[in-house]
């Protein structure tokens, strides 16, 4: 019987963190992230979990005792976001080139400068290229059941790559939701133990971990973490699958929302996803074809299957909480558009607005902005502009 609460997605993360019950937590301190060691410190201090909480110094330590405790054979988890995910950026690289399964709970905030502590992506986009495996979460108790999906993912042991979890700074970290939470029995077992084959501490079989790798092995290394992300996205199906037959919440590698007759869509990322949702029911409501399409995944990139279920629209529209600053699009739009050229998928037509940079507001009326370029677009076939900014002040 699941438990019905009233969560932050802060609360519920540090939650689920308590039913895994790690044998590491080090973090330090960042807006908006701040909550989810807060809350966890208060079950070591009551004896809730036998985690060993290592209060650092900064998010570069946090994550050096991480890797250290993951290395040695433990459970390792943190919490950060933004700066202090930058601060960490050396040994996110060591984490997954070490094939450690640390596990993170990256609460999305811009990243400096100018200095903002609102939401967008720039700082788990900063970080897609650094081998670990990346899940968005649009509502609290998506970053709940991806939080408990995370471990059984990451150290499997034809993945072995560590993991964060994202979710939008103060617009699901702060906000509370209705949410189910598993019995911590259940958890416990679904999550099982963490039984490394090499690790420091045995003694019987002793091991170097981030030696000096030059250039005889290290560019077979790197096709072997690439092997490792190339498996998880089959884990990650695998899993999810275990957790729908666990709970009933069905989760793939994306949601299609109202696309099966739909002419044009809006692919994006975390909690936006729920406005254009709204629009697009208003939009229904209206007689007008549209959809939503919402990566759950995003590292690995689901380049097959992302492709396959565009090739059907007429005009797409992705939307990236990110500017990668090359004057060509956002991460996200240009994922999509190597995914679409790489199968020989033509069809629709593509475009990108950038959007929400800094916690700038996102409303109904934006997206609907939105869907109306695309049905002008899928109605006439031609496209003015590729690359737009969505909500800003020109």
């Amino acid at each position: 019987m699941a438990i019905r609460e009233r969560l932050s997605g802060n609360e519920a993360t540090a939650i689920a963190m308590r039913q895994i019950n790690p044998d590491v937590v080090a973090a330090f301190p960042i807006t908006p992230s701040t909550e989810v060691p807060q809350y966890f410190s208060t079950f070591v201090a009551n004896g809730a979990v036998d985690t060993e909480f290592v209060a650092v110094e900064s998010e570069h330590s946090a994550m050096s005792a991480c890797i250290g405790a993951q290395a040695a054979g433990g459970r390792a988890m943190t919490a950060t976001s933004a700066n202090g995910l930058a601060l960490m950026w050396e040994l996110l690289y060591i984490a997954a080139s070490s094939r450690l399964p640390i596990v993170m709970a990256a609460i999305n905030r811009a990243l400096s400068g100018p200095i903002n502590i609102h939401n967008d992506h720039s700082d788990t986009m900063g970080a897609r290229d650094s081998g670990w495996i990346q899940l968005y979460s649009e509502t609290n108790q998506e970053a709940y059941d991806n939080m408990l999906m995370a471990h059984r993912i990451a150290e499997n042991p034809d993945v072995m790559l560590p993991l964060m979890v994202c979710q939008d700074g103060f617009i699901t970290s702060h906000a509370i939701e209705n949410i189910e939470l598993l019995e911590d029995d259940k958890v416990k077992a679904f999550v099982g133990d963490y039984k490394p084959e090499h690790y420091l501490l045995n003694k019987e079989n002793p091991i170097a971990v981030g030696p000096l790798d030059l250039q005889f092995h290290y560019f077979e290394h790197k096709k072997q973490q690439a092997e490792a992300m190339k498996n998880a996205k089959k884990v990650i199906l695998e899993v999810s699958e275990e957790f729908y037959k666990l709970t009933g919440r069905k989760y793939g590698l994306f949601e299609e929302y109202k696309t099966d007759d739909a002419d044009v869509v809006i692919v994006l990322l975390n909690s936006t996803a729920g406005t254009a949702k709204y629009v697009a029911d208003q939009y229904r409501a209206q007689g007008k074809k549209v959809g939503v399409i919402k990566p759950r995944v995003y590292r690995p990139f689901p380049v097959d299957e992302i492709a396959e279920a565009l090739s059907k629209f007429k005009a797409v529209a992705v939307l990236d909480k990110a500017d990668s600053f090359n004057a060509a699009g956002g991460p996200l739009f240009t994922d999509v558009t190597s995914a679409l050229y790489a199968k020989g998928v033509f069809d629709p037509k593509v475009i990108n607005y950038i959007y929400g940079l800094g916690g700038r507001d996102v409303k109904a009326d934006d997206i609907e902005v939105v869907y109306n370029k695309l049905l002008e677009i899928a109605e006439t076939g031609k496209v003015d502009s590729v690359y737009n900014y969505l909500g800003v002040r020109e």
